[in-house]
């Protein structure tokens, strides 16, 4: 069993006996906790009521959340003539063709986000395989295959952020920095929590969100009470 730290013991130290925390205690705790030299990312891990071996009970969605995350997004366009021109004018990072699958074959992922035309998604698929595994592949259903790519490079440049169950039924998403305000964590956490919600697939039954744990980068895990939320 890995040994925790000094800082980490420390944290717990300040937690005491209290096991379950309000969505604004915990926040006051997360940061009471935070230790790191650096400004730690805040995650929130929720525990969601799906069978996630079915395929009507995946939960994914999007939200630009109200606070931002304090990450600046790298995006990167397929597209040519006119989208290219659209996608420059939104703030894209980086638009092209065949100039960027090349790059990708040779090993650039040097972006968080990726958007494509739906006219060249048969040149991307040349580099679906790479793209996939790392959740950069444009896909239909986050909106990020699309003629639209003003609307889409412009919400991913506010901080548009995208979440989806893994094959554990659980859902793990940054809402920030240990910087930021209680004020500021508590909206965006909260949000992103209504978000989920409202992305309850019509085939999960029973209770949809049935843990939530909030966790600085080095710091411990902060469990919030889900029958407050």
């Amino acid at each position: 069993m890995a040994q925790r730290g000094k800082k980490y013991k420390k944290a717990l130290e300040v937690l005491g006996e209290k096991k379950v925390f309000s969505l604004r205690e915990g926040v006051t705790a997360l940061k009471r906790v935070a230790h790191a030299r650096f400004d730690e990312s805040v995650s929130v891990d929720v525990n969601l009521g799906i069978d996630p071996s079915k395929g009507d009970q995946v939960v994914r969605g999007g939200i630009v959340l109200p606070k931002g995350t304090g990450k600046k997004a790298r995006v990167l366009v397929f597209a040519k003539g006119e989208y290219a021109d659209k996608a420059r004018a939104a703030g894209a990072d980086y638009v092209g063709a065949d100039d960027l699958v090349k790059k990708v074959e040779g090993g650039w992922f040097d972006f968080e986000y990726a958007v494509a035309t739906p006219d060249l998604m048969g040149l991307v698929g040349k580099v679906a395989k790479t793209l996939g595994p790392l959740g950069l592949l444009p896909n239909k259903k986050l909106g990020t295959v699309t003629f639209e790519v003003e609307s889409i490079v412009s919400d991913l440049k506010k901080g548009l952020m995208f979440f989806r169950n893994d094959k554990q039924g659980l859902v793990h998403f940054l809402c920030g920095k240990v910087s930021f305000s209680e004020q500021d964590l508590h909206e965006n956490i909260e949000a992103f929590l209504k978000a989920l919600a409202a992305a309850k697939p019509a085939a999960s039954k029973g209770k949809f969100i049935k843990k939530v744990v909030i966790t600085p980068t080095m710091g411990p895990g902060i469990l919030v009470d889900v029958g407050q939320l």
